[in-house]
């Protein structure tokens, strides 16, 4: 860092240009995540180094224009309209034309641009010809032809920062805009023939109607194989046993100056559990409130990160959005929701964060009360599978059916009753490419610590406000007060009430000491449908807090405390029935 002060970069283009892959290389790893005011939409800052000059680069969020259609877009005219000293203006070589429309649009503001021509390999190898000599000469900026990739021309395109001008004056009606960009392609761009690859194939089949979904399904299916196992294997092989050989010496350690109980001795390392510690639930600082999110949320946290990172720099992630894209939209979102609900099948905290695809409030708010009422968690399924499915799988499938038509049922009341509309997906098509490991790295990072940074101190924080609740005697008063409650409307004995409300700690401890009461077949199915579909577990509702606000968490715990009792008491009658 020198004296001076630092000038900013704006780095702007379309989704999927190239941009997160040229931030990666002129910042290299320093860089952080932020949230631009006022919204949950996230841009990278990094620093540069050039010449004597430090300069400050903002990876702009992706946008197809200046004139906002969604809330990245809004985000992204007001990084353009507050002024830089330079914006990179990252092009598609294979998409000249539809990405000059935005280049104009920047260009009209009279801020100094220069152009990254981007995936000029890409661009010849379907047969594409550009003149970047002569788009620089039509267009008065500089032009340097890229592949952020691999790193082709960035020193080049550094080194003519110095040279960033406002360029030619450019039309500003839509019309003149489109007819002059129509004009300059004529002069720029050559188009060859060429036959298709077997990854041209590839694409085709993978947006197909009928080959897209079968497609879509076992690319699914795989991720989710993938993230379960490696997310166990990280558990069991890595995480549990470091935490019991170096951690649990600690708290035992701990609790031992503690005196072994008492109300400090509770707050800081637990409840002491058939006398010794427990990590899962024992509930104390230093045991549930470090163990849940480092051990049991973080590995599930990591290997879908990596497995969406690859899957969205693959070019897999848009096509995946637009085959569940007419599904998802008849309960009021679009596409890019299975992408957190596939996430919230391994654990509810980052399906909840990754709401943040989300172009709108409205679709974010359906999407984490839906994930929290009706996507079990890895825990939970283990639970249910394990205690339901030791009186029989039909029982099982009892459990999940009804999870599903939740799912489906209340999607579309959300979406007839709540004011707004569901944006249209409007998304670009990639072609597939094989994905950078440096910015798949860089970008697991980002996210990874990014969830250490909200979610962890989040969850230590519920850990301890549970633990007072509970050592004032709040949660066993609201359990005397709910029994009544359970017993009339759901069929169940008065002490299902304690593990039910056990549930916003860990829902799968709690559905294992529902299997110790001696419920009958039916009683344990509508339990655990009341169970799964009510309070989330602590780390999930402090979450949903950060990401709702205050408000509306509270109406998506209404909303899931109405449709869990709801589900049971049909469930409960149409099983009295024997139907």
């Amino acid at each position: 860092m020198t004296g001076q002060a630092p000038k900013k970069l704006l780095l702007a283009g379309n989704p999927n240009v190239g941009k997160s892959a040229l931030f990666t290389r002129i910042t290299g790893v320093h860089a952080v995540s932020s949230n631009y005011p006022g919204t949950t939409v996230g841009f990278l800052e990094g620093w540069l180094r050039r010449s004597d000059d430090t300069w400050k680069v903002i990876d702009v969020p992706g946008a197809y224009t200046l004139k906002p259609t969604n809330e990245a877009e809004e985000v992204a005219e007001r990084l353009v309209n507050d002024g830089a000293d330079a914006v990179i203006i990252v092009l598609d070589a294979t998409a000249l034309e539809r990405n000059l429309f935005l280049a104009f649009q920047i260009m009209e503001r009279r801020l100094p641009v220069l152009i990254a021509l981007n995936m000029v390999d890409e661009a010849r190898h379907k047969g594409i010809d550009i003149d970047p000599e002569r788009l620089e000469e039509l267009l008065g900026v500089p032009v340097v032809p890229t592949v952020a990739v691999t790193g082709e021309g960035i020193s080049r395109l550094l080194d003519r920062l110095p040279e960033a001008s406002a360029g030619r004056d450019v039309p500003s009606s839509r019309e003149d805009r489109w007819a002059a960009i129509g004009q300059v392609i004529e002069q720029v761009q050559k188009v060859r023939h060429r036959h298709h690859t077997l990854m041209d194939k590839l694409e085709d089949a993978s947006v197909n109607s009928f080959w897209g979904l079968v497609i879509g399904i076992a690319a699914i299916a795989a991720s989710f194989t993938a993230i379960r196992f490696a997310g166990e294997g990280l558990i069991e092989h890595l995480l549990d046993p470091l935490f019991n050989r170096f951690w649990m010496p600690v708290v035992n350690a701990v609790s031992h100056f503690l005196g072994g109980s008492g109300f400090l001795h509770d707050i800081v390392a637990g409840r002491m559990i058939n006398g010794s510690i427990d990590f899962e639930q024992s509930f104390g600082l230093l045991t549930t409130g470090l163990y849940v999110p480092i051990v049991m949320v973080l590995p599930y946290v990591v290997s879908f990160y990596a497995i969406l990172s690859f899957m969205e720099d693959f070019g897999y992630l848009p096509r995946l959005a637009v085959i569940f894209d007419a599904l998802l939209h008849r309960i009021g979102l679009h596409g890019f929701a299975i992408v957190p609900s596939l996430l919230g099948f391994g654990c509810n905290v980052p399906g909840i964060l990754a709401t943040r695809v989300l172009d709108s409030a409205r679709e974010r708010f359906i999407a984490a009360t839906l994930i929290s009422v009706a996507v079990p968690c890895a825990g939970l399924q283990a639970m249910i599978i394990g205690a339901v499915g030791e009186i029989g799988m039909k029982w099982v499938a009892v459990v999940y059916g009804t999870l599903f038509l939740s799912w489906l049922i209340l999607g579309r009341l959300l979406h007839t009753l709540l004011p707004g509309y569901s944006p249209e997906l409007i998304v670009e098509i990639p072609p597939y490419r094989i994905p950078s490991m440096k910015a798949m790295g860089m970008k697991l990072w980002m996210r990874v610590r990014g969830f250490f940074l909200e979610a962890v101190p989040l969850v230590l924080g519920g850990i301890l406000l549970i633990s007072f609740m509970d050592a004032a005697g709040i949660t066993a008063f609201l359990s005397r007060i709910l029994a009544p409650v359970f017993s009339g409307l759901l069929g169940l004995p008065a002490q299902a009430a304690g593990p039910i409300l056990l549930g916003i700690l860990r829902k799968d401890v709690a559905v294992g000491m529902l299997a110790t009461l001696g419920l009958s077949p039916a009683q344990l199915v509508v339990a655990t449908i009341t169970l799964s579909m009510t309070f989330p577990c602590i780390a999930t509702f402090i979450v949903l807090w950060r990401e709702l606000g205050g408000r509306r968490m509270a109406a998506s715990m209404g909303i899931m405390i109405v449709s869990a009792l709801t589900a049971g008491v049909t469930v409960r009658l149409l099983l009295s029935l024997n139907i």
